[in-house]
């Protein structure tokens, strides 16, 4: 008999009689069940599996159906249209189109959630042919892939493992289908998938967010392969990856599943990740959320995923860039509807949405399936339908091919044919939605091999070898360097004799085992990484030290509560052992808890008392290190300022302790670079990237009671910051051609070192302003990347070539156009530590490659009321030459980023040698200028030097009082670099 652990009230679960759980409390009984379930391993039998042996080779019942080549789906013998593989696709969609009726045509349109969330069958019973599904179904959702509900363990159905059972239920379940239902429409097994395919086992990557910290595009087209093969062999043929939705703002909850923040970075790895899955059409990618997802208002989640606070041009720019390119570039067969609105329309009902833009302009050809209730949500939440009804009007007309949430499929469907019934709906609009959802099924050759027969080659693909070595390598990229003082990593391993390892997420797992990816894998913890490489050199110390959020958590980020006496005590306990140890590892950060979907939070402070644990613990005078594991950039400013060093590793994977302990102790050298903002307060959101000239900036400059600072300003760390065991050193930056028309390419290359002792990893960034332009354009736009492994002393160039898309912009025509003019190039190891810079001219076409530069050889450097051709001469290093104006006029130098300036020196020229007056000012941004120095010229043609209070500024401004006063030279050492 089977032993029966308690859960939860009501719920029991049946597990086979050697698995023992030990009673816990409500906090930790979910990581005891993961963890329990993670013992079963990939060969171990759930229970009653032994009842069915599973073949190697998958074989149908009606043999009469399958000929040589081709199946007789529509059982009359003879080889249709829809049936020959040799016929063009759309013959066949055509052919088979036109033998639907309206109940098969409108049960295409709809998904059946599978077991144990709306399907009550594992496998199809007699009753099946009683359902609205006997005339078939256009997917069916998560079948069998584990995932019950959240906060339930993994289902315990004997077909969800191993890998052949899984598949061969799958079949069973499409035989259904295919045999049993009069045309034979296979049925597309769709299923989720951003950090593996999810199921009770498969390979398991980080979180899209960790991914995108690679900023490897060879590495993510692996990962995708791994996703889409994996999924077919345990039979899903379409996958819901990747998130191609863009972060804007730190707060919201499902930040762990972006890329990034760059919409360029997010186009980029989300094309190499749909090639990768879609490889051979083994499987659909369905992209999500479209569109304009991942901003609402207040980053709000839950019901709140609604107006989103964007003006039309940062959608298109930022949100709508990344779609349109994924599926211009890589072919994505599938869009998730999101259910949110933009400018008060909801995108579920939106034609211009899902129709004009999504298949007029950007040619999709693929099906549109709705997210969760979005098609509901049109009246039951955005009132902009009065019943379900109108909704599902409204969606169909809109451009909606699949309603797919945790609802019975009748309650879609029967109002569906209502309107059909009634004229409120055509049906060749139904056609029309039906040929879309039918191309894909004919793509992943569903009516040429509808089941996966490869039964034992889904036991050796799932979690293979070369595929765990690959989530590896992604939980090593995606490690970020933050801060590294004194070279306090990597640690010494022959002068360390015990370590102590403390915080809610040393022990950790539930991160690797979420929903949206593999639930019940094997999961090397942090604590278990380090206990790992350092056995049999050095003793590992173990306390929790406090819980991941306290029993007041969220209202506890508004009141400061006291410590109880357990909590001291816990952190007494870790404070214990670091006063034995020789280094304290102190793993902190965020989890299920306080991250995901439907966790959105009001502040980005480590929750909980997890930064009284860290004080304690640096208070012990021993070297501290901080890994943060964590699913959104946290206001870790004690940290920062105190800590020595600092080891970003998001959500890293089944594999993540491997990864962290390798970083730690010099195995392996971490390269990654942040693709999102860390604010110093949640005070300064929204604060990302790209961001508008001096839109992040605000106040004073001076802190403390004299001063005149009213806010911090600026980033803990930037986009693209990171850090490394090793330095890099960039030179030689070419541009060429210098001058071209809009629709020539540009070729960029430059030269990077390592010059360090160790080897690395660089990623090379490179970024474009466009100078002067009719509309007012990002500060920086991310164009190109590339990541390089480098040895000591290895110098390698990186060439990148920018075309039309890198240089437009959205004018105010809403055209997307190329303005002539200057455009700034800057290669660097971050947005912020710019190396190099060159620029390159756009002319119209039929200029003949001419392009005026003027004398600004500084370009957008300096800046001047009048004149302006001449103010080069001012830092030309020639007395000779000079800036001229008149009483009124000035001439504007732009400082670096957080210049603090008490100084600089002027040679003054004057026909006139008469006395002349001029003042000094300073702006901290915005255009506001406050004089600093006022003064008389009374000598010429020589350097003067002028002091006056420090401070920091953004630009210096010198305004003449008098006519006829020339500026022949300045010396600014903070002056801005190019």
């Amino acid at each position: 008999m089977d032993n029966f652990v308690l859960l939860s009230e009501g719920f029991s679960l049946s597990l086979p009689r050697q698995i023992v759980i030990i009673k816990s409390n409500n906090q930790n009984m979910m990581k005891n069940l993961f963890l329990t379930f993670a013992l079963l391993g990939s060969s171990a039998m759930l229970s009653a599996q032994a009842t069915i042996k599973i073949p190697k080779v998958y074989q149908p019942v009606k043999k009469s159906m399958y000929h040589k080549g081709w199946i007789d789906f529509n059982k009359n013998g003879v080889m249709d249209v829809y049936e020959n593989p040799n016929a063009k696709i759309e013959d066949r969609i055509e052919d088979l189109l036109g033998q639907m009726n309206i109940e098969e045509k409108t049960c295409q349109m709809v998904t059946l959630y599978g077991y144990k969330r709306v399907l009550k069958d594992a496998l199809p019973t007699s009753e099946w042919k009683n359902m609205l599904w006997k005339d078939g179904i256009g997917a069916i959702d998560e079948h069998l892939n584990g995932f019950q509900q959240w906060g339930l363990p993994p289902s315990d159905n004997e077909n969800v493992w191993p890998a052949s059972r899984h598949a061969w239920a799958l079949n069973e379940v499409q035989r259904f289908f295919v045999e049993d239902t009069r045309l034979g429409i296979p049925v597309d097994f769709t299923n989720e998938g951003i950090r593996g395919v999810e199921s009770y086992r498969a390979t398991n990557f980080p979180t899209q967010l960790g991914l995108g910290h690679t900023w490897n595009r060879d590495l993510i087209y692996k990962v995708g392969r791994i996703t889409g093969r994996e999924g077919r062999m345990l039979g899903y043929t379409n996958v819901y990856a990747p998130i191609l939705d863009v972060g804007r703002d730190q707060r919201w909850g499902r930040y762990e599943e972006v890329y990034g923040e760059s919409p360029y970075l997010v186009a980029e790895l989300g094309i190499e990740m749909v090639k990768g899955m879609q490889y051979n059409h083994q499987v659909a990618a369905t992209g999500k959320h479209f569109i304009a997802y991942s901003n609402n208002k207040g980053a709000r989640e839950g019901m709140a995923r609604v107006d989103p606070q964007m003006s039309p041009r940062e959608v298109e720019m930022v949100h709508v860039y990344p779609f349109r390119r994924v599926i211009k570039e890589a072919g994505l067969l599938g869009v998730m509807s999101s259910y949110n609105d933009y400018d008060g329309f909801p995108i579920q009902s939106s034609s211009y949405w899902l129709t004009t833009r999504l298949r007029g302009e950007w040619g999709f050809r693929g099906y549109v399936v709705s997210d969760s209730d979005a098609v509901e949500y049109l009246y039951t939440k955005h009132g902009t339908a009065k019943d379900m009804k109108e909704a599902v009007r409204q969606s169909v007309e809109a451009g909606l091919n699949v309603r797919c949430t945790f609802r019975s499929p009748d309650s879609y469907v029967l109002p569906l044919r209502e309107l059909v019934e009634e004229g409120g709906l055509s049906e060749e609009l139904i056609n029309d939605r039906v040929r879309d959802i039918l191309r894909v099924k004919f793509l992943v050759g569903l009516f040429d091999e509808p089941y996966q027969t490869d039964l034992e080659g889904a036991d050796k693909e799932v979690e293979k070898k070369e595929n765990l070595e690959v989530a590896l390598q992604s939980s090593k990229e995606s490690l970020v360097l933050l801060k590294n003082e004194r070279n306090t990593l990597p640690l010494d391993i022959s002068s360390i004799k015990k370590i102590a390892v403390c915080g809610p997420n040393a022990d950790e797992s539930g991160y690797a085992l979420t929903h949206y990816g593999p639930l019940a894998v094997d999961v090397v913890t942090v604590l278990q990484g380090i206990k790992d490489k350092v056995k049999g050199k050095a003793e590992v110390l173990y306390a929790k030290g406090c819980e991941l959020v306290d029993d007041n958590w969220p209202e506890s980020e508004l009141i400061d509560y006291p410590l109880t006496e357990t909590e001291k005590d816990e952190i007494d306990k870790a404070v214990a052992d670091v006063k034995q140890a020789d280094v304290a590892v102190v793993v902190l950060g965020g989890g299920q808890r306080t991250c995901g979907e439907n966790k959105s939070r009001s502040s980005l402070d480590l929750p909980g008392r997890q930064l009284d644990l860290l004080k304690a613990v640096y208070a012990t005078g021993k070297p501290v290190v901080l890994v943060l594991i964590n699913g959104r950039p946290l206001s870790i400013n004690w940290a920062d300022k105190f800590v020595p060093a600092i080891l970003e590793a998001w959500y890293p994977g089944s594999m993540g302790g491997i990864a962290v302990a390798d970083a730690l102790f010099g195995d392996y050298n971490p390269g990654g670079k942040l693709t999102v903002t860390f604010p110093k307060s949640v005070g300064q959101i929204p604060l990302n990237f790209p961001a508008k000239p001096s839109s992040q900036i605000d106040g004073g400059k001076n802190p403390g009671m004299p001063g005149n600072m009213s806010r911090v300003n600026g980033p803990l760390y930037p986009f693209g910051y990171g850090l490394s065991y090793t330095t890099f050193e960039y030179s030689d930056l070419q541009v060429s051609p210098k001058v071209i028309t809009p629709n020539q390419k540009v070729t960029v290359t430059c030269k990077v070192t390592n010059t360090g002792k160790r080897a690395g990893d660089e990623v090379v960034q490179l970024y474009l302003r466009d100078v002067v332009s009719s509309l007012t354009t990002y500060e920086k736009n991310l164009v190109g990347f590339e990541r390089l492994h480098l040895k000591p002393g290895e110098t390698k160039e990186v060439r990148f070539m920018l075309d039309r898309k890198d240089m437009e912009l959205l004018n105010a025509k809403n055209d997307w156009v190329v303005e002539p003019g200057e455009f700034r190039v800057m290669a660097g190891a971050s947005s912020e530590d710019i190396r190099l810079s060159d620029k390159f001219a756009v002319v119209e076409y039929g200029m003949n490659g001419v392009w005026s530069e003027t004398g600004n050889s500084k370009g957008d450097a300096i800046s001047a009321s009048t004149e302006m051709q001449d103010v080069g001469m001012t830092l030309d290093n020639d007395l000779k030459t000079c800036w001229q104006g008149n009483k009124g006029d000035y001439i504007t130098f732009a400082l670096e980023n957080g210049a603090k300036i008490d100084g600089l020196s002027i040679a003054w020229k004057k026909e006139n040698t008469g006395e002349a007056d001029f003042e000094i000012q300073l702006s901290g941004g915005g255009g506001q200028f406050l004089t600093v120095y006022s003064g008389s010229v009374s000598k010429f043609n020589e350097w003067m030097s002028y002091t006056f209070k420090g401070t920091t500024a953004s630009d210096l401004r010198i305004l003449l009082n008098s006519d006829g006063l020339g500026v022949a030279e300045v010396k600014i050492n903070q002056l801005k670099k190019e």
